[in-house]
């Protein structure tokens, strides 16, 4: 009697742990299948990023051949032309790509705000006056000097140069050359994230000293362009451009909205250099962007700066 039960426990035991070893072979198994289709998904989203960016760099190619034929047929660079229409979401396969180009010469170089590593007084004058426009204290003005002059003596009264950035935790000093892009601002003493942002579109940061853009400058540039230009005025320079383009600096400034403003020509333009490329590419869970600075010479489109962000999903 004592055999036999000593048989079924042996049994039993026996039996429970042929179960248990079914039971880890088979969530060994299952894990392993888990970590292989995560493996294969997660080197399937490699790959959508590398081909995002291919594409994104064809985007690139696209808009180089647009600006050099754009240059060989028209003579202004305006809203009008073929650079200037964003390219909607096309269809690749698995995804999208999209992007749009921007007019740099829109925008107020920071650069300018330097002439032979000193301060240009005119363009000091517009850059407070952009400022204002956008409520933002005028004083800055003084302080972005200081950052790309090649002096340490700060600006008066307001200015920033060394002694200000070495009392910061970690301590840095100033650029003392030009600026290579306009992010740097948020380092100067008196910006926020705020103040950054609001001002951002209105920038650029070019390696060369450039005017105005006249028919593609927006309201708060335009206004800066005068002192006394209103707002009212200079949307009325906008709708009439909207309308026809400007074909000549002389056509902006004898425009009954600048009738009595002093207007400085040598600061303004109707033809473009500088363009910036934003390209935005989706394949599945992966997504690319370039941003490209374009320098349009004779013959030829330079990259002058180029950036790219890379986002994979983490949804499988």
């Amino acid at each position: 009697m004592l055999q036999n039960q000593n048989l079924a426990l042996q049994q039993g035991v026996a039996l429970i742990t042929a179960l248990l070893v079914v039971a880890l072979a088979t969530i060994t198994a299952v894990a392993m299948t888990t970590r292989q289709q995560l493996d294969i998904r997660r080197t399937a989203n490699v790959l959508n990023g590398e081909q995002a960016y291919l594409y994104a760099l064809g985007a690139e190619s696209w808009v180089k051949r647009i600006l050099l034929r754009d240059a060989k047929h028209n003579r202004i660079d305006s809203f009008k032309d073929m650079w200037a229409m964003p390219l909607p979401p096309l269809p690749i396969s698995g995804g999208t790509v999209e992007g749009q180009v921007e007019d740099l010469q829109g925008r107020f170089n920071l650069n300018n705000l330097v002439e032979k590593g000193q301060a240009s007084s005119e363009d000091m004058i517009f850059f407070e006056r952009l400022l204002r426009v956008l409520e933002l204290p005028p004083q800055l003005a003084q302080v972005v000097v200081d950052w790309i002059d090649n002096d340490l003596e700060a600006q008066m009264p307001d200015g920033a140069e060394d002694n200000t950035y070495l009392t910061k935790t970690p301590a840095y000093r100033t650029s003392n050359t030009l600026f290579s892009s306009p992010s740097e601002i948020r380092l100067l003493a008196g910006f926020d994230n705020d103040s950054y942002q609001k001002l951002l579109p209105y920038i650029s940061t070019l390696p060369t000293r450039t005017p105005i853009n006249v028919n593609t400058a927006p309201l708060p540039v335009l206004m800066a362009l005068a002192q006394g230009l209103s707002e009212t005025d200079a949307s009325v320079l906008i709708a009439d451009r909207e309308k026809k383009p400007f074909e000549s600096t002389q056509d902006f400034i004898v425009h009954n909205a600048l009738a009595g403003l002093k207007m400085e020509a040598n600061n303004l333009s109707v033809v473009s250099a500088y363009f910036l490329l934003t390209a935005q590419v989706q394949i599945e869970r992966a997504r690319a962007q370039l941003s490209s600075v374009l320098h349009r010479e004779a013959n030829k489109i330079k990259i002058i700066m180029r950036s790219q962000g890379r986002l994979i999903s983490n949804e499988f």
